[in-house]
This record gives structure tokens, sequence and C-alpha cells, in this order.
């Protein structure tokens, strides 16, 4: 039994499930969904909330999967598509560093996860119990391949999904001149974004 292989595992794929379920159910100090939809939404990831569910549970799912040592290759894959994601939508225009807001933390974890994949999840894990463990370089390349799969899936469905229609200010301002009480005024907009 390798115990580094195991501690890698159950750190890394710990923290990735959990978060996932901050984004999902704001747990561990997280935000939830509802204002991870929202962020989604500002970094142009259309339909937020589509794209934060998606999110969520490969982060939730993926990390649970390495956690465990089960279906590494593709729980890899998965995680690795969402830190592709991260550094194209967030990260890439701050430079490497995470003292800038950079990547680098994003490269870390892919770079951890393909290894996992490479040298395989170990005697401790449910691949190996249940005899399916995939592991080696050609492995490792499948789950990069479909990570950037997805990750490219994941912009290519964003950009075709069409902004929302915001109403013109004058509209929201006469309305409210009005007394329309179903049209919503800045700060209910506001606390929306919260």
């Amino acid at each position: 039994m390798k115990i580094g292989r195991l501690l890698l595992r159950l750190t890394v794929g710990s923290l990735f499930f959990g978060h996932g379920t901050q984004k999902l159910f704001g747990w561990f100090g997280g935000h939830g969904l509802d204002a991870t939809a929202n962020m989604f939404d500002s970094i142009g990831m259309r339909p937020g909330n589509r794209n934060a569910v998606a999110a969520g549970l490969a982060e939730a799912g993926g990390g649970a999967g390495i956690a465990l040592g089960l279906a590494t290759p593709l729980s890899a894959a998965v995680l690795t598509s969402t830190m592709l994601t991260a550094v194209n939508r967030v990260h890439l225009k701050n430079g490497p560093w995470v003292t800038n807001g950079g990547y680098e933390y994003n490269v870390v974890l892919i770079a951890a996860v393909l290894a996992l994949v490479e040298v395989g999840p170990g005697e401790l894990s449910f691949d190996h119990l249940l005899g399916n463990e995939r592991s080696g370089p050609g492995w490792t390349l499948v789950a990069l391949a479909l990570g950037v799969a997805g990750a490219v899936g994941a912009h290519v469905a964003a950009e075709l999904s069409p902004a929302p229609i915001e109403a013109p200010a004058e509209a929201t301002s006469a309305a409210s001149t009005n007394g329309d009480a179903s049209a919503p005024t800045e700060t209910q907009e506001a606390g929306t974004a919260q």
C-alpha cells in the first residue's frame, strides 16, 4: 500500500467534494446554488443555473470518485474539465499566480488528479476492489482528452446560449414612477444577486 497516494486521493477528492457542495447546497460556508448561478451568468457561462448545477455535480461527484478511488479516469476527467473551464473563464487573464487571482492552483489540481490516473488509485480503492483499476499513460491521456473536450463543450454551449434580455432603464424607472408593483426596484435586484 502506498500511503502518499491514499493521502493525495483523500485530500484532493474531499476538497473537491466540499467545493462542489458549496456550489450546490451552500455547505462548508459556500454561497449556494442561486449565488453561484448568478456568478456563472456574470462570467458568460449561460444559463447560469444549469452550469452551476453541472459544475457542482462534477466537482462533488468527481471529488468523491477520486477520494474513494472509484472510476478514477472518469473522475479525473470531469475535474479536469471544471478546472480548465475556471482557468478559461476566470483566471487566465490574471496570469499564473494565485496571489493575483491566477490559475496556478487549478493547474496543480489538474496535475494531481492526472497523476492519480497514471499511478492508479491503489489497493485501498473501489477500482481495485472491483477489479476495474485503469491506470497508466494511456488512461491519463484519455482523462486529459475528455477533460479538454468537456471544457470546450461547456464553453461552446455557453456561447450559443443567448444573453438575458434586460429591460431598458427608462422602462424600469417609468414603471416605478407609475407605481407598478410588479416591476423590480434596484434594491430588489441587488438583493437577488447576493
